[in-house]
C-alpha cells in the first residue's frame, strides 16, 4: 500500500477500483478469425485475430495467470483471452499513466497460488494508485518515456557488445583450431607446418555412458559412488567437473560406465548435447554422455576447446530431431587438427588468456545490464512518488 508515502500534498491516493474498470477477457475460439480486424491479446501479446472486441483502445493488460508481472499498453481494441485482465482507465486517469504505474508494481506480491501465478479481480481492484491532475500525469508519462528512451537505447548498446563478444569468442576458436593463434601468416584452408587432420578414434577409445534400469531403482540407485549425468556437464561453464549430485550403489556398476579422473567427456544427448568437460574424480556416467578413453592427458584442454569450438555444429546435425542425440560414430570420424603437445599447450594458454579478458567484459555488460533494470525500476518509483516533474 502507498498511502503512507510522501507524495506531492495536490495529489491523491484511490484504488484502482475507483478510477478504472477492470475488464476480465473471454474464451476466443468462437471470434477467432485470421482476417478479423482486432488483436486477440494475451498476457505475452498477440496470438490471433478477431472481428469483436472487449477492450478500447488504450487499455492495459495484465496476466490473470502465468505471466502476472509483465503489463502491455494497447493503442488498439483488442479482444484479450481468459487469461487476461484488461484495465481501462477511467475519465481523470490517462491510460499511460496507468500503464506505467502497473510497469512499476510487483504484482507477485497478490500472487496466492501455490503452482501457477494468478492474480484476483478482487485484490487487483483494491491496488492504492497515486493520482495527480491529469496535466501531471501527462508531463510525468512524457518524462518516463523520454528517460526509458535512453535508457534503451543503451541497452540495446550493450546487447550489442555483447552478441559481438560472442562471435569474437567463437572466432578465437574458430583460429586456434586454425594454427593463426600460434603462426603467422597461414592461408584459409592450410594447415601450419607439422600439424595433420587426425580422426577422434585414431587419438582414443569413444564410449558411451549406461544407465541403470529402471530409473531410479533403489536397488542401483542412491548409494556412495558418484553417477554423471548431462546436467553435471551442462550446469556451468567451468572445464572441470570436481563435485557431484547423484550417486549409484555397487549394483549398478554392471550397467554404466565406469571413468578414472582426468577423463574428458562429452555431452550426446539432449537438447545441451555437445558440451564437453574434463572429469576430475573417480566416477560413473549415464548414456548422455560420451568419453574419451586412451587419451593422452596431454591433449585433454586441446581437445576440450575443439569440441566447445564444435557445439553449434554438433546440435545442428540434430536439429528438428524430437531427442536430439549424438552417437558415437559421428564422434569418432571427427577431425581435428592436431599439432605437438607443446604447440596444444601454447594453444590453450594464448585461449585461456583471451577468453579470461572476454570472460572479464562479459561481466561488466551483464552487472551494467542489471544496473539499467535497477535504474528503470528506480525512475518509476520516482515518477509516482512525483519527484520525477517539476510540480
Amino acid at each position: 500500500m502507498i498511502k503512507n508515502i510522501n507524495i506531492p500534498k495536490h495529489w491523491q491516493v484511490k484504488i484502482l477500483g475507483e478510477v478504472c474498470e477492470i475488464k476480465s477477457g473471454k474464451n476466443q475460439s468462437k471470434v477467432i478469425n485470421p482476417n478479423g480486424k482486432y488483436p486477440i491479446y494475451g498476457s505475452s501479446g498477440i496470438f490471433g485475430y478477431a472481428d469483436e472486441y472487449i477492450c478500447s483502445e488504450g487499455t492495459t493488460i495484465i496476466g490473470r495467470k502465468g505471466t502476472i508481472n509483465s503489463p502491455i499498453y494497447v493503442k488498439t481494441k483488442f479482444w484479450n483471452v481468459d487469461t487476461a485482465f484488461g484495465l481501462c482507465s477511467k475519465e481523470g486517469l490517462n491510460g499511460k499513466f496507468l500503464y506505467y504505474f502497473c510497469r512499476g508494481f510487483n504484482f507477485h506480491k497478490l500472487d496466492k497460488s501455490t503452482t501457477i501465478p494468478s492474480l484476483s479481480k478482487r485484490d487487483l481492484l483494491s491496488i492504492d494508485i497515486p493520482i495527480p491532475p491529469l496535466n501531471e500525469q501527462l508531463a510525468i508519462v512524457s518524462r518516463i518515456e523520454e528517460l526509458l528512451s535512453d535508457l534503451e537505447n543503451g541497452k540495446q548498446q550493450l546487447q550489442t557488445a555483447q552478441q559481438q563478444l560472442e562471435i569474437y569468442r567463437q572466432s578465437l576458436l574458430k583460429w586456434a583450431f586454425e594454427g593463426k593463434l600460434t603462426n603467422k601468416n597461414i592461408k584459409d584452408g592450410e594447415l601450419p607446418k607439422g600439424w595433420k587432420l587426425r580422426k577422434i578414434s585414431e587419438l582414443s577409445n569413444v564410449v558411451r555412458g549406461g544407465s541403470p534400469r529402471p530409473a531410479g531403482d533403489p536397488k542401483f540407485y542412491d548409494g556412495k559412488i558418484p553417477f554423471l549425468k548431462v546436467r553435471d556437464i551442462t550446469k556451468n561453464s567451468n572445464a572441470f567437473i570436481t563435485t557431484f549430485e547423484y550417486t549409484i550403489k555397487e549394483a549398478g556398476l554392471y550397467k554404466t560406465r565406469q571413468i578414472r579422473p582426468n577423463t574428458l567427456l562429452l555431452s550426446n544427448s539432449g537438447a545441451t548435447l555437445g558440451v564437453p568437460k574434463i572429469c576430475m574424480i573417480d566416477a560413473t556416467m549415464n548414456d548422455g554422455i560420451a568419453a574419451f578413453l586412451d587419451l593422452d592427458e596431454r591433449s585433454n584442454l586441446y581437445l576440450y576447446y575443439f569440441w566447445l569450438s564444435k557445439t553449434r555444429e554438433l546440435r545442428n546435425i540434430n536439429m528438428g530431431a524430437a531427442q536430439p542425440n549424438l552417437n558415437t560414430d559421428i564422434i569418432k570420424n571427427y577431425f581435428v587438427p592436431y599439432c605437438s603437445f607443446d604447440e596444444q599447450k601454447l594453444i590453450v594458454d594464448e585461449l585461456e588468456s583471451k577468453l579470461t579478458v572476454c570472460d572479464k567484459i562479459e561481466e561488466t555488460i551483464s552487472q551494467s545490464l542489471q544496473q539499467a533494470e535497477t535504474l528503470k525500476q528506480s525512475i518509476l518509483k520516482k515518477a509516482f512518488e512525483g519527484k520525477l516533474t517539476k510540480q
